[in-house]
This record gives structure tokens, C-alpha cells and sequence, in this order.
């Protein structure tokens, strides 16, 4: 049978609620016909906040049950829309959130934490206000930019990660990467270099990276490509130049080689054009060495904060011992050490392993062991090499640490749980794991690391109790 096509239909709708993507919803219900009830749509609309009436084309609207899509006209704004930033795509990219007072945004992350909570049964009498920023603007120390193929250099639109928008400012980024990022383009159009394209597997440059120490001042860009920097030397010493006189805090000017379709895992080779392979931060008054490839928190304001609660929440002091799991590079550990009688840091990527140790030789810190280890198994051979810690920390990636982890975590058994999530809902999936091993919510404080995303920071501390069920 032929599929039927409908043609695009021009509705005016109202945003009802932001998802937790940070999708402005709206349901529209066709008139029935023949007697059927109404044939229902569902609209994820981009750029909007709640009460927005908005007119969108949809193609196909008859045929559809939803649609992802951005709006052609505000017809009339919510209630919590910030009326003083532009309707503008380039200077939004990757903050769905933007258009939204800031009052209502941390509302909006702190109701989140709530919700997911009260799904699995927890006290959501035990959030407390979430922890805004008194400037959340240009607060990231690192920014990954797409070259789209037609010389566009920015973010994938949302909902649509096959269209790059070119920016020419973001919320998010201090202004000397707005600097670096208007440099580059000039760059790349004078030289005619060419993006890559996902779908034909051509072109040469395929991201740029930029990190940017507000403590130290020094900046690292970082090129991603298909092909070696020899192959095009003329251009290659003009971006040199460029970069070096423009940029006096630049300290590490890198091209990275990695020329398989798939999205990189491991660079064919790298290029240090000028400077060092890294640049030196600093957090909660430590030092770190961060190179390309290292996990560092992004907003370090904020990030700060994680570190403080952690501590005040942990109430260690020189007589405990400490287990920081995921602990990638050591932004815990190293605050955790300087207080603790001893610290053991678990990790799966070697490299964060090595990065860690450094990091605490660096800070003088003599009393951490650090073991690369997937989380699971890492836990009995821990136990088994170095003894039982008094408090776990863990600070897992998006998607959660899983069940299998945290039921590993309840049968080890340390007296205090320190869970720093980046995501409300796996954090609640997770710790609703501990109950079973006598585990009881004390405490739960979401933090706005990236303001104007969809994202929210939560710290909670587990007491055990009891003993395990």
C-alpha cells in the first residue's frame, strides 16, 4: 500500500513544559474526521520556554505522531521569557535554556531533581535550593566547535545535529575563544579549507577545541583533521603566525590527525604546531596538568562549589581513609587528600590514571593510590591492596554508574556515600540501588554547573544505617 503524504500544516500552538533535553512540548489535536477522534501531534519546538504561543510548520502533520522542529513566529511570549536576547541562532548554539529567565532556569533544574527523586520513591523535602551564579555567562574553560561543509564553524542545531550553526558569539564562551573562533574562520575561508562531511566521509577539518584557564590565563587551541598539517604548509605557518601574535596567552597550539570515518577514538598522530602538549589549571587551589583528551570540569566556579559540598558533606578529617571512584584526573582526590589520612582514586582510562598521579606529585600530595580499574572490579581489588576506606565518592558519567555498580558499592559497604551526579534522573535510578544495603538519603543540593543548558549538578550524601536486607 502507498504511504500517504499530508501536506505541511501552519499551526499556532502553546508550549506547555521544557523536557528534561531542553525541548519546549506542545500537543496539538487535528479535527476528526469521519467520525475518528482527532489525530494527536506532539511538538518538541527548540528556543522556546513555557507559555510561548508559536507558529510552526510542520510537513507531513497528518502523517506524524511527533515532530521535532524550531518555531517560524513568536506570536506571544511566556512569562519567563528573557525579552533581551536575540531570536538569533548564531549566538545560541547549545543553550537550548537561553531564551529563559535565569530565576526560572534554576527553578526549572531544581524540579527536575525533584521529580526524578519523587519517581523512585525519595523525600524531595530533602532538596534544598539549588546553587545558582551570581554571572552565569562565558563561564566555560572549554569549547569544542564543528566545521559544517559549507565553512560554518559552531554547534549542531538542536534537533538537528546535521545542520552546524555558525556562531558568531556564545553565552557560554569567554571572549578570547570568540577571538579564536573569528581568527580560525578568516583562516579557513581564505585558505578555502573544507569541513567534513559526515555522509560523503571528505573534507579536512572536522573540529576545533579550545580550553582557556581563568586562574592561569593560558589558552590551548587544539585542530581536529583527516589529514597531516604538512600537506598544506603555507597555511599552516600563517595560522602559526596568527595565533601567536594575536593570542600572547596562547601556550599550546596542537593538530590532531585522525582520518577514519568513525568519530575518533585514537588520534592517527599528534602535531604540536607551538608551546606544549598541555596547559596548567588551577581548582580549589590545586594544580592540574590538562591536555586534549582530559575530563576536567567545565564551569570551574562552580565546580569549586562540587568540591566544597562534597567535603562539607563527607565531614572528613586526617583520621579517615577516602575512595574517590571515577576519578578521573583527580579533581576530588587531590582536595580530599590534602584532608584525609589517605586517599585511593579508581579509574578504567590509563591515561587519567597517570594524569592523576602526576597531578598529586605536582601538589606535593604523598598519601594517594591510584589504581586503573573498571568500578566493579576495582572495588574487592581495592580492598584487597589498600583496605577499607570510610567514605566513597563517586562522580560517574551521564548515563550513571548502573546497577551492577552501585549494588557493588552497597556490598562494600563504607559508612558515607558521596554521589556527584550530572544527570537527575540516572543519579536517582542509582541510589535507589543502596537501599537494599541499609543506605538512607541525608542530603541532596543540585548545583547549576552549565547555566542555559538543560543540565543540572547534584551533590547527595547516603548514610548506611542499618545493615544490608
Amino acid at each position: 500500500m502507498k504511504k500517504i503524504t499530508y501536506p505541511t500544516e501552519v499551526l499556532d500552538v502553546t508550549i506547555d513544559h521544557i523536557d528534561e533535553y531542553g525541548y519546549g512540548y506542545a500537543r496539538y489535536t487535528h479535527a476528526p474526521e469521519k467520525g475518528s477522534q482527532g489525530r494527536r501531534l506532539n511538538l518538541f519546538i527548540t528556543n522556546v520556554v513555557p507559555g510561548d504561543v508559536v507558529r510552526v510548520s510542520v510537513p507531513n502533520a497528518k502523517g506524524r505522531g511527533k515532530a521535532t522542529l524550531g518555531y517560524d513566529t513568536l506570536l506571544q511570549p511566556g512569562p519567563t521569557r528573557n525579552m533581551d536576547v536575540p531570536i538569533d541562532e548564531s549566538v545560541s548554539g547549545g543553550t537550548p535554556l537561553q531564551y529563559m529567565q535565569y530565576d526560572a532556569q534554576l527553578q526549572f533544574k531544581e524540579n527536575m531533581v525533584k521529580q526524578y527523586l519523587d519517581e523512585e520513591g525519595f523525600d524531595t523535602s530533602l532538596v534544598q535550593p539549588i546553587i545558582g551564579m551570581k554571572q552565569p555567562e562565558r563561564y566555560r574553560n572549554k569549547m569544542e566547535l564543528t566545521f559544517g561543509v559549507n565553512g560554518e564553524l559552531g554547534m549542531t542545531q538542536q534537533g538537528n545535529f546535521r545542520k552546524v550553526i555558525d556562531l558568531k558569539d556564545s553565552v557560554l564562551m569567554p571572549e578570547i575563544m570568540v577571538a579564536v573562533k573569528h581568527a580560525v574562520s578568516a583562516w579557513q575561508h581564505k585558505y578555502e579549507l573544507s569541513g567534513y562531511n559526515k555522509e560523503t566521509e571528505t573534507g579536512l577539518l572536522r573540529n576545533l577545541m579550545m580550553r582557556y584557564s581563568f586562574t592561569t590565563k593560558e589558552l590551548m587551541v587544539v585542530f581536529y583533521a583527516t589529514q597531516s598539517p604538512e600537506d598544506f604548509p603555507e597555511a599552516i605557518k600563517e595560522l602559526v603566525e596568527i595565533m601567536t601574535t594575536q593570542f600572547d596567552s596562547l601556550v599550546s597550539l596542537q593538530w590532531i590527525e585522525h582520518a577514519e570515518a568513525v568519530e575518533r577514538i585514537q588520534a592517527d598522530a599528534v602535531h604540536i604546531l607551538h608551546g606544549r602538549d598541555y596547559l596548567i589549571d588551577v581548582l580549589n587551589g590545586f594544580k592540574y596538568r590538562i591536555w586534549p583528551d582530559t575530563f576536567f570540569q567545565a564551569n570551574p566556579v562552580q565546580a569549586e562549589k562540587l568540591v566544597d559540598l562534597a567535603l562539607e558533606m563527607a565531614d572528613v578529617n586526617d583520621s579517615m581513609k577516602m575512595l574517590d571512584l571515577f576519578c578521573g584526573v583527580g579533581t576530588f582526590s587531590l582536595p580530599f587528600a590534602a584532608k584525609s589520612q589517605s586517599l585511593a582514586g579508581i579509574e578504567i582510562v590509563e591515561n587519567s590514571i597517570i594524569s592523576a598521579r602526576r597531578n598529586a606529585h605536582d601538589n606535593g600530595l604523598e598519601n594517594t593510590f591510584f589504581m586503573t580499574s573498571d568500578a566493579r572490579s576495582g572495588l574487592p581489588k581495592l580492598k584487597e591492596e589498600w583496605g577499607q576506606p570510610d567514605i566513597l565518592l563517586l562522580d560517574p558519567p551521564r548515563s550513571g554508574a548502573g546497577g551492577k555498580v552501585m549494588r557493588s558499592i552497597g556490598r562494600f559497604g563504607t559508612d558515607k556515600v558521596i554521589y556527584v551526579s550530572c544527570a537527575p534522573k540516572s543519579l536517582a535510578q542509582d541510589i535507589k540501588s543502596l537501599r537494599d544495603f541499609g543506605y538512607e538519603l541525608i542530603s541532596v543540593q543540585p548545583v547549576d554547573q552549565f547555566p542555559h543548558t538543560a543540565h543540572v549538578e547534584t551533590v547527595v550524601l547516603l548514610q548506611k544505617t542499618q545493615t544490608a536486607q
